[in-house]
C-alpha cells in the first residue's frame, strides 16, 4: 500500500463512518415512519424508497415529494436529516480539505507519482543522490551526452529548481533524504535499468549512510560515491561494488601531473569535459618553491603531490590543533608570514582553506610581494564564481568540476578508461598523436564520445563482413556518409579492442572482424548517421559497389530469383 492510500485511508475513516452512520439512520427512520402509499391507503415507504429519496436529500438535489406526497411525520423526519447530513457532510469535506494542505500527504502523493514513473521507464538511466553544485553540473553533463537521470536531493527548494531548467531528455526528480532505504526503492536502485548510483551528497556521513544502504538494496549495483576523508575512504573501500572519488585527491593529482605529463592531462581533460564545450589550455606549471594557504584535508594532499612532484613547498595555517611539521607555520595569513615562507622567491601559491574571502585575500597579499606568482585557488561557494573569476587564478578548484570529469570517465565508457589508462602508461607520443587527431575531428571543442559495436549480427554489417577477402572490410569504411559517399565524416577513432588486444589510434586501412569495439570521437550528429551502417538495407554495398541495393521486400525478392537464374 502506497503511502499517500494510507494516509487518505487513516484520515478519512471517521469522516466517512460519520457519513455513512447518519444515511443509515436517516433512512431507517423514514424506512418505517407511517404515511400514504400511493393507493391512499396508510403503510410506510420502505427501505428501497428511503434509500432513493435519502440519497437525493443529503447530496441536496432535491426532487421533491417523489412517488407519492409525504405525511408531516416524514417531512419531520426528511427536515431533520438534511440538517444532519449537511452536518457531516460538511465535516466530511473540511477533513478532506485539510488533508490536502497537509505538507505530508502532498508529499507523499508526489513520492508516489515519483515511484510510479521510475517503475515505468524503459531506458538505462543514472541515479544521482545530491544536486548541489556538481550534482547540477554532473546531470547537465549526462544529458548532454544522452544518459537519463533520476535525482534525489534532501532540499526542496533544490530539487524546485530542477523543473525550470533547461534539459534534452528531463530527470525525474523528488525531494528525499536519501538515507532512508524506502526511498531509494522509490529512486530505483532496485531498478534493473538503473545502471550506477552516483552518491554526492553534502558530507561524508550521508554519503556512506546512502552507498552503504544502496549495496545492502542491490550488491550488483555499481556505486560512485564523492569521499573527501581518509575515515570516509576506508569505511567505503569495504565494499566491492563501492568506487570512490575524492575530489581533493583528483585535483592534486592532476597538478602533480601536469609536472611531468602536461600534454596527457590536457587530453584527458579534454575527453572528459562537457561535448561543445571549450578545449582546456595546457596549465605549464612552473617547478620551484610553492607556499600553500591552509593545511587541511586538501592542504596535505597538495603538499604530497608537490613532494612527488621534486617541489619544495611551506604551508601557513593558524589553527592549533593541526599536528606539527617542519615545513608549516602556525600563523595568520599576513604578509610578513608570506615573507617568512619566502613568498619572494615562490613560483607559486596554493590558497586552499575553507573560505574563500580568506583564499582571496591571501592571494591579494602574495601578489603583492611576488607579482609574477602562478595562482592556484579554491573555490568554496558556487556564488562566489564572480569574485575568483576577477581575481584571474591561473587555476582552479571548482569541485564541481573535478567531480563531473571523474564520474563522467567511469560511467560514459569502459572504453574510455581502457585509453586513458593506455595514454597514462606510454612513454611515447600517444598523446600528441591523439591531440592531433582529435584537433582535425572537432578542432578546440570537447568531443562527443561513442562506441561502435562491429558485430556481424547487424543487418547492415552482414554482407560487409561476407566481402570478397580481396576487398574486407575496412575501418575507413566507416568514415564514409551513408547518404553521401563523396562526404567524410569527421570521427576520430582513439582504441579499437578485439577480445583483449588494444590498437590504440588505429589506421583506416585496419581490416575489421565481427566483435570489434572502436571508440570514436566527434559530433553526435556523426554517431548518429554511422549508425545507420548497422540498418538494413546498409548503405555500404553502395559506397563499396556504387549501385544502389534494393530496399523493398519486392525487389530484395527479385534480385534474389535473378541471382539464382
Amino acid at each position: 500500500m502506497s503511502d499517500a492510500l494510507f494516509l487518505v485511508l487513516s484520515r478519512l475513516r471517521r469522516p466517512i463512518i460519520v457519513v455513512i452512520a447518519s444515511l443509515a439512520i436517516s433512512v431507517l427512520g423514514l424506512a418505517n415512519i407511517p404515511g400514504v402509499d400511493v393507493d391512499g391507503k396508510s403503510g410506510t415507504l420502505g427501505y428501497f424508497y428511503a434509500f432513493y429519496i435519502m440519497s437525493y436529500t443529503a447530496t441536496t438535489i432535491g426532487f421533491g415529494e417523489i412517488p407519492i406526497e409525504f405525511s408531516n411525520a416524514q417531512r419531520a423526519w426528511i427536515t431533520l436529516s438534511i440538517y444532519i447530513s449537511v452536518i457531516c457532510w460538511a465535516y466530511g469535506l473540511g477533513v478532506v480539505l485539510q488533508m490536502i494542505r497537509d505538507p505530508s500527504f502532498r508529499q507523499a502523493l508526489i513520492r508516489g507519482q515519483f515511484s510510479t514513473r521510475v517503475r515505468r521507464l524503459t531506458e538505462p538511466f543514472i541515479l544521482i543522490i545530491g544536486y548541489g553544485r556538481s550534482g547540477t553540473v554532473l546531470t547537465h553533463m549526462l544529458d548532454r551526452i544522452g544518459f537519463r537521470s533520476v535525482i534525489v536531493e534532501l532540499d526542496a527548494d533544490r530539487a524546485a529548481a530542477i523543473r525550470n531548467q533547461e534539459f534534452q531528455n528531463h530527470p525525474l526528480f523528488m525531494s528525499a533524504d536519501g538515507r532512508w532505504p524506502d526511498v531509494l526503492v522509490d529512486a530505483g536502485v532496485t531498478h534493473r535499468l538503473c545502471k550506477t548510483m552516483v552518491v554526492i551528497a553534502g558530507d561524508d556521513d550521508t554519503t556512506q549512510a546512502v552507498a552503504i544502504s544502496g549495496n545492502a538494496l542491490n550488491p550488483n549495483l555499481r556505486i560512485i560515491a564523492r569521499a573527501r576523508s581518509e575515515i570516509a575512504e576506508a569505511n567505503l573501500e569495504a565494499f566491492n561494488k563501492i568506487e570512490i572519488v575524492n575530489p581533493f585527491e583528483t585535483f592534486a593529482f592532476n597538478l602533480g601531473k601536469d609536472f611531468h605529463s602536461p600534454n596527457k592531462l590536457r587530453l584527458e581533460e579534454w575527453v572528459t569535459g562537457l561535448p561543445g564545450a571549450k578545449r582546456p589550455d595546457i596549465l605549464q606549471i612552473p617547478r620551484g618553491h610553492w607556499i600553500i594557504c591552509g593545511f587541511g584535508r586538501f592542504g596535505h594532499y597538495i603538499a604530497k603531490a608537490l613532494t612527488r612532484a621534486g617541489a619544495s613547498w611551506t604551508a601557513i595555517d593558524p589553527n592549533p590543533n593541526i599536528p606539527e611539521e617542519n615545513n608549516l607555520i602556525k600563523k595568520t595569513y599576513s604578509q610578513d608570514t608570506l615573507s617568512e615562507a619566502g613568498i619572494e622567491d615562490a613560483v607559486g601559491i596554493v590558497a586552499c582553506t575553507d573560505r574563500d574571502s580568506i583564499n582571496l585575500a591571501a592571494i591579494r597579499r602574495a601578489r603583492v610581494l611576488n607579482p609574477n606568482l602562478f595562482v592556484a585557488m579554491r573555490q568554496v561557494l558556487a556564488s562566489n564564481a564572480s569574485l575568483v573569476e576577477a581575481t584571474q587564478p591561473n587555476i582552479h578548484f571548482n569541485q564541481a568540476d573535478i567531480m563531473s570529469h571523474e564520474i563522467r570517465q567511469l560511467i560514459t565508457s569502459p572504453l574510455l578508461n581502457r585509453f586513458l589508462a593506455a595514454i597514462r602508461r606510454d612513454t611515447g607520443d600517444l598523446a600528441e598523436r591523439a591531440t592531433q587527431l582529435l584537433e582535425s575531428a572537432v578542432k578546440d571543442r570537447v568531443p562527443f564520445l561513442w562506441v561502435f559495436n562491429a558485430m556481424g549480427a547487424y543487418p547492415g554489417l552482414r554482407e560487409a563482413f561476407a566481402w570478397n577477402p580481396e576487398s574486407p572490410f575496412k575501418l575507413e569504411d566507416l568514415f564514409v556518409h551513408p547518404n553521401d559517399p563523396a562526404q567524410r565524416l569527421s570521427a576520430a577513432p582513439l582504441m579499437l579492442v578485439r577480445e583483449n588486444q588494444e590498437i590504440l589510434l588505429p589506421e583506416g586501412h585496419t581490416k575489421l572482424i565481427s566483435g570489434d569495439r572502436i571508440l570514436f570521437a566527434g559530433n553526435k550528429a556523426d554517431r548518429d548517421l554511422q549508425n545507420l551502417h548497422l540498418l538494413s538495407p546498409s548503405p555500404l554495398p553502395l559506397i563499396r559497389t556504387g549501385i544502389e541495393p534494393p530496399r523493398s521486400w519486392f525487389f530484395r525478392k527479385v534480385e534474389e530469383w535473378q541471382s539464382k537464374r
